[in-house]
């Protein structure tokens, strides 16, 4: 029975809320956890029986036998959450064993961004490999620069996505939410040229706007590896992931001077508080100035 509502939640996000893939294996693995758990120690395999007590005994096994941090803790128990919502939506229950319990509290931890001049670097002084591939690589580079879309995102970006005339790219986002990011001329040519590029190759997609030599559409390791190789020219920074260059495009605006819940709109943020940690790091610029600048400094 357990089984059976997970498919069924698992199924309503893949086909109703087009969820990314990488998004449902990561709730596949954490409810099927939780359904072995519940199994084998308590031999529950009824959702409605379930209770706070059952759900809190999962964390710490958890916590202890895996050794999982806080934020994986808090990442396990929003999915249980989810199953729980949805089956009170579906008329299966009438209690969801989560709300008396808590998210662990998380260290604060700052976006890691790389500077402006670096940026520029990597997209204006390097060199990006020769043929097809190395524009697949600068493409994939400079969109999630421009745009701060995240990885899913870019992977799933269509061709028809990009509109030409109002100088505009549609973006999908997490829960089937879409957003419209403004575009250089630049960018779009760059796109133009790619676009051009694709169609000459001996098969192609015409649906994805990304894809590889061989015609098919990207996968999450192809982006995470070119992204760290042109980030490894470019910066000393540690962490070299898709994300950096999305953090760097939201640091980047503000530090110019854009407004906060604009940045949230371009971000596809659901709430203010998701985009409010980039304002950690403009205050810091901030007090560096005043330090350099004012007389009692």
């Amino acid at each position: 029975m357990f089984e059976e509502k997970i498919t069924d939640l698992l199924h309503y996000m893949r086909f109703e809320k087009r969820y990314a893939t990488h998004t449902i294996a990561a709730y596949t693995r954490d409810l099927t956890q939780f359904r072995h758990h519940l199994a084998t120690v308590y031999n529950i395999d009824d959702p409605k029986v379930v209770t706070h007590f059952h759900v809190r005994s999962w964390l710490a096994a958890q916590k202890n036998e895996q050794k999982d941090t806080a934020r994986t803790l808090n990442r396990k128990l929003s999915s249980v959450s989810v199953l729980y919502k949805y089956l009170r939506k579906t008329g299966h229950i009438t209690h969801d064993p989560v709300r008396k319990l808590h998210a662990q509290r998380l260290p604060e931890r700052l976006p890691t961004y790389i500077k402006e001049h670096e940026a520029e670097h990597m997209l204006e002084e390097l060199r990006f490999a020769e043929g097809y591939a190395g524009l697949t690589e600068r493409l994939i580079c400079e969109l999630l620069y421009a745009t701060g879309m995240r990885r899913a995102e870019l992977m799933q970006l269509k061709e028809k996505d990009i509109e030409w005339g109002l100088k505009q790219v549609r973006i999908l986002g997490k829960g089937n939410k879409e957003r419209l990011m403004p575009v250089s001329e630049a960018l779009l040519d760059t796109v133009r040229y790619y676009i051009q590029a694709k169609r000459e190759l001996p098969e192609y997609d015409t649906t994805v706007l990304l894809t590889l030599e061989s015609g098919k559409p990207l996968y999450a390791n192809y982006v995470y590896r070119v992204v760290k190789k042109y980030l490894a020219a470019s910066t000393t920074l540690a962490k070299k992931s898709p994300h950096v260059l999305r953090h760097s495009f939201a640091t980047h605006l503000l530090n110019n001077g854009a407004n906060i819940q604009a940045i949230k709109d371009l971000l596809g943020h659901s709430s203010l508080a998701a985009t409010q940690i980039y304002t950690h790091n403009n205050i810091d610029k901030l007090k560096d100035i005043h330090r350099q600048n004012h007389p009692r400094g």
